[in-house]
C-alpha cells in the first residue's frame, strides 16, 4: 500500500509541476490563460505577476510531493511520510479554497484535489491497518 501512496503523491506532484509551467513559464500564451478562464491578453498581462508567484507555490508543493514519494520507496520513510502527508494536505486545502471562490472553478478544484485526496486516503488506510 505504501507504493500506492507513493504513486499517487508522485502523480499529484507532477500535476503541480505542470501547473507551475502554465502559471509561471507560459502564462502569456492565449491557450494557457484561456484555460484559466481569463478573457483577454490585457487581463492576462495584468495578472502575470500574481500567476508567476502562484506558479512557484505549485512548484514547491510538487517538489515536496515528488521528494516524499521517492523517500517512501527508497528511504528515509519517515521523511517520505511527512512530506507526502504535508504536501498533499496543502494541495487538497488549496483545491478546497479554489472551489470556494466560485462554482466555475469546480472542475479545476477537482483536477487539483483528486490525486492528493486519494494519496491522503491511501496513507490513512496504511496508518489504520
Amino acid at each position: 500500500m505504501r507504493a500506492v501512496v507513493a504513486v499517487l503523491a508522485l502523480l499529484a506532484g507532477l500535476l503541480h509541476l505542470l501547473i507551475f509551467r502554465m502559471e509561471s513559464m507560459v502564462w502569456s500564451r492565449p491557450e494557457t490563460w484561456r484555460r484559466f478562464g481569463v478573457a483577454s491578453q490585457q487581463l492576462a498581462d495584468a495578472n502575470q505577476p500574481v500567476m508567476y508567484n502562484q506558479g512557484f507555490y505549485n512548484l514547491f508543493l510538487g517538489i515536496g510531493a515528488i521528494t516524499g514519494a521517492v523517500c517512501l520507496v527508497a528511504g528515509p520513510t519517515t521523511v517520505g511520510w511527512s512530506l507526502v502527508v504535508f504536501t498533499c494536505a496543502c494541495m487538497l486545502g488549496a483545491a478546497v479554497v479554489l472551489r470556494t471562490t466560485g462554482s466555475r472553478y469546480t472542475r479545476a478544484a477537482v483536477t487539483q484535489g483528486t490525486l492528493p485526496a486519494l494519496a491522503l486516503i491511501a496513507a490513512l488506510v496504511v496508518v489504520v491497518s
